[in-house]
């Protein structure tokens, strides 16, 4: 007979004693265990296709058995675990690779710099850069952005609830259009070029402008190429630095390595973190321009930089992964999948539902906010990850690993096509 005291006592740890800052818990009341690929499992033995990955941080599955080797041998083998920024085997040798496999092959010359664990500490550390550089303090964001928790991260990200956490003012950021904003009744260029020419618009020029390509927690918004292409020339006639924010997009999740390859252009500074590791390890990249280079020693640095098993899963992944165009290829198929599920969803309810994505991030929207809710609480108790985004909440984001295997993703849009009739009709 099952303890119900203990297990009780299991699941109220959670709310006794964790902070009521959780929010994913919420959503997903069960206590997890176990994963692999695109499946987790929690404690009771019930097994949960996964739509989200790790908000993105798990592009190649859970437990990837390649990078999971390569990983357990270098501990076994007392490799070093943590480093700062020494100069170590694994970190040459993932140095090594990433200009290998992913700088040469697109012609990119940046330098690497690894700011920290995550993604807030590359925004936080881009931001700083591009201020050092140009002697300017101001940084132009976008409408619905989100670019990270910390302070200047949070200064150039526009949801207002985040944004309130801050407890203080957030300054010397100033927010822009993105892509489509005005639904295309108002060129979204028109206001940004103008007030940077005008010497009476009151807007000092700006250090930098830092960008998504997709907004991930902005609620799948995608910005066209021709607007990135028209973003990136803006800047460079103003000398302006431009910052892509591809941590939740990079690494290949809306099809190329990184999503501003669509467009042609190189940005001045790129931010990378999440799936960057491969493996759901804590890790971050700051690249940018070899004549951006101007840091001090130590100017900017952090204890936990130097995440060596990280380094060990990232280059493993490079290799398996990121050797040819195999993967780019299956993630474009996999989101023309989603995609037109999502279409008929869309004309199945019209007016209630459309979609809109790139790649293996796709987004299906309500026009009812509070349904998307409903439909990944229905979701979830058919066995089912996926979070909303948004700033109602009102856009169902899939993020599915890369590596998901049509038959599991035709079993989630099932799930999903279900809940949505259910909601909707």
């Amino acid at each position: 007979m099952t303890d119900t005291s203990t297990t009780n006592a299991h699941t109220d740890i959670f709310e006794s004693l964790e902070s009521e800052v959780r929010s994913y818990s919420r959503g997903w009341p069960t206590v997890f265990e176990t994963a692999s690929g695109s499946w987790i499992r929690d404690e009771n033995g019930k097994d949960y296709l996964d739509f989200f990955a790790g908000a993105g941080s798990l592009n190649y599955g859970h437990n990837n058995p390649v990078l999971k080797s390569a990983l357990v041998d270098y501990i076994v083998g007392d490799g070093i675990t943590h480093g700062l920024d020494m100069s170590t085997v694994a970190k040459r040798e993932l140095l090594e690779t990433f200009e290998d496999k992913i700088l040469k092959p697109r012609g990119l010359d940046y330098k690497v710099q690894f700011p920290g664990p995550t993604g807030t500490n590359t925004v936080e550390a881009a931001l700083k850069l591009a201020r050092k550089v140009t002697g300017r303090s101001s940084i132009i964001n976008f409408t619905n952005a989100f670019h990270g928790m910390t302070l200047g991260a949070l200064s150039v990200t526009g949801n207002s609830m985040k944004r309130a956490g801050a407890g203080i003012p957030l300054v010397h950021a100033t927010p822009m259009p993105f892509d489509n904003y005005f639904d295309g009744v108002t060129e979204d260029f028109h206001w940004f070029s103008r007030v940077l020419d005008d010497s009476g618009s009151g807007l000092n020029r700006p250090a930098a402008v830092i960008v998504e390509t997709v907004q991930g927690e902005g609620g799948v918004n995608v910005a066209r190429a021709e607007w990135l292409r028209a973003l990136a020339e803006l800047c460079a006639e103003r000398d302006i630095l431009l910052i892509v924010d591809d941590v939740q997009m990079g690494c290949g999740r809306t099809g190329p390595f990184f999503s501003f390859e669509i467009a042609g252009i190189t940005p001045d500074i790129v931010c990378l973190s999440k799936s960057i590791s491969g493996y759901g390890l804590p890790m971050a990249l700051t690249l940018f321009k070899r004549e951006l280079d101007v840091w001090g020693p130590g100017e900017h640095n952090g204890t936990f930089r130097g995440n060596n098993p990280a380094f060990v899963t990232s280059k493993v992944a490079l290799d398996q992964y990121w050797s040819d165009d195999a993967l780019h290829q299956s993630t474009l198929a996999k989101g023309e999948k989603i995609h037109q599920a999502f279409t008929a969803l869309s004309n199945q309810f019209e007016g209630k539902v459309f979609t809109r994505g790139r790649g293996l991030v796709q987004g299906l929207v309500f026009d009812e906010p509070e349904n998307a809710g409903k439909v990944c609480k229905l979701a979830f108790d058919e066995g089912l990850l996926a979070e909303t985004s948004g700033p109602s909440d009102e856009v169902v984001k899939l993020l599915p690993a890369l590596t998901i295997t049509d038959e599991e993703l035709d079993h989630g849009l099932g799930i999903l096509a279900e809940a949505t009739g259910k909601v909707c009709s």
